[in-house]
């Protein structure tokens, strides 16, 4: 064990009682009125010891001012070392720093924000594979420009197509002309040209972990442990309003299309269910009334004047004081 963990912690005697030296650098360090009461000495080594003040600063309750004094080896005048503003064990400090990456939550962006990724995301992998437009051509083709046309001039002989040209023979005594090789075909582009072609070029797409985690969530939110689906008469799969998805997850998601549905426009799990389902509930048609008959063949009577006795009072022998009429 050597010699210096030995030593006392106890504060340096000399250092310990330097609080006057260690207020005044305090306070010239800070506002005037803002340091208040010693609170402590702390020894930080051998004659090396920090006294802290009490920091009346608004909005820094909790603080302290922390000065540190020291003295060389067998010297008595104690001097000083630094000035700093410390939080102390109940002050108020803001919230550790979260990177964007990590404090990020769904439904933050906003028109006009952009989300980096990461290059080496796990999300994701590469869509396609192939040289770039920078790399050089295979082995064995030929480049473009050595298969065009000769441009023509006024000073070039015209071509006799007459003229049959002489092709040597083989004979028993002569062997055959060595065949010349006909020149490899040029490549007519690179695969990111022809995955352009083909609507597939896509420089990354989502890894098998990028699919789990997406089914995951999905799953979460519209799955079957959901209170909707549990109460559901029937599952999407059975609904007319499912619209399947493309790929591997169409076994067990797809887009809802009922209007009606909370979760019209989102990916549902096969699985789940809610009271929109296009056969839970069938509405029977209405019953429509019989057309109306019309008899034209017969003819009802109707008089042309009204009976004397067809009043609302019958007629008798009083007189009409009697009824009421003057």
């Amino acid at each position: 064990m050597s010699a210096a963990t030995t030593r006392s912690r106890t504060p340096d005697r000399l250092c310990a009682e330097a609080v006057d030296l260690a207020r005044s650098a305090a306070e010239e360090a800070a506002a005037p009125g803002v340091v208040g009461e010693h609170v402590s000495a702390v020894a930080e080594g051998d004659r090396v010891v920090t006294h802290f003040f009490e920091c009346k600063e608004m909005g820094y309750r909790g603080w302290r001012w922390a000065v540190t004094v020291t003295r060389a080896s067998r010297a008595k005048v104690v001097t000083l070392d630094e000035t700093v503003l410390l939080p102390g064990p109940d002050s108020l400090l803001a919230p550790e720093w979260v990177p964007w990456s990590e404090r990020l939550r769904p439904g933050d962006m906003g028109p006009g924000d952009l989300l980096p990724t990461e290059a080496d995301d796990l999300r994701l992998e590469p869509g396609y594979a192939g040289e770039d437009a920078g790399d050089e051509a295979p082995a064995g083709t030929v480049p473009a420009e050595a298969l065009a046309y000769p441009e023509l001039t006024d000073d070039t002989e015209p071509l006799d197509l007459t003229e049959t040209p002489y092709e040597p023979t083989a004979t028993p005594d002569s062997p055959a002309a060595p065949a010349t090789e006909s020149p490899a075909v040029p490549t007519r582009s690179t695969i990111a040209a022809v995955a352009e072609e083909l609507g597939l070029r896509r420089a990354r797409v989502l890894s098998r972990y990028g699919l789990h985690i997406a089914a995951d969530r999905w799953d979460e939110s519209f799955g079957a442990k959901t209170p909707m689906a549990q109460a559901a008469p029937a599952p999407c799969v059975s609904c007319g309003f499912l619209l399947p998805l493309a790929g591997s997850l169409r076994q067990a998601f797809g887009v809802c299309a009922n209007e009606f549905s909370p979760a019209d426009g989102h990916i549902v799990s096969l699985s789940y269910g809610c009271g929109g389902h296009s056969e839970a509930a069938v509405m029977p048609k209405p019953l429509r009334p019989p057309p109306p008959v019309l008899d034209s063949m017969g003819a009802d009577a109707f008089p042309l004047r009204p009976a004397p006795d067809s009043g609302s009072v019958p007629l008798g022998d009083g007189s009409p004081e009697d009824l009421g009429h003057s």
